[in-house]
């Protein structure tokens, strides 16, 4: 394992959650079980959500933040607007455009956990 870190994945495209859950898991990342309501969100280090999460992944990332959960969020988007590109701002998450086709996902995160461990 890169990190025993979670990362709690918030996708509901089935296909794109597993292709998710297996490249991150391959590069040694730890990916974390949550169910809405009934997790426990303080095992998470780290957040991927997508735009359309529940509706609208940044609304979702506040009701998060409301039930206390701190972890740092990605929020993936395809062709971000200006408008969604304030909102990730203003939620202090980093925005990274789908379809990923590097390692972007992989690198932002252990960009999160090294600043974890540095702090």
């Amino acid at each position: 394992m890169v990190n025993q870190a979670k990362i709690l994945l918030l996708v509901e495209d089935i296909s794109v959650l597993s292709a998710l859950r297996f490249s991150l898991s391959v590069e040694g990342f730890e990916i974390a079980e949550w169910i809405a309501e009934e997790g426990d969100l303080s095992t998470a280090a780290a957040l991927v959500i997508d735009e359309c999460y529940a509706g609208d992944g940044l609304v979702a990332l506040d009701g998060l933040k409301r039930h206390g959960c701190c972890a740092p969020a990605i929020i993936l988007a395809t062709n971000p607007t200006v408008k969604l590109r304030a909102r990730v701002a203003a939620a202090n998450a980093e925005l990274i455009e789908k379809p990923l086709l590097g390692d972007e996902l992989s690198s932002a995160i252990r960009a999160i956990f090294e600043t974890r461990k540095a702090a």
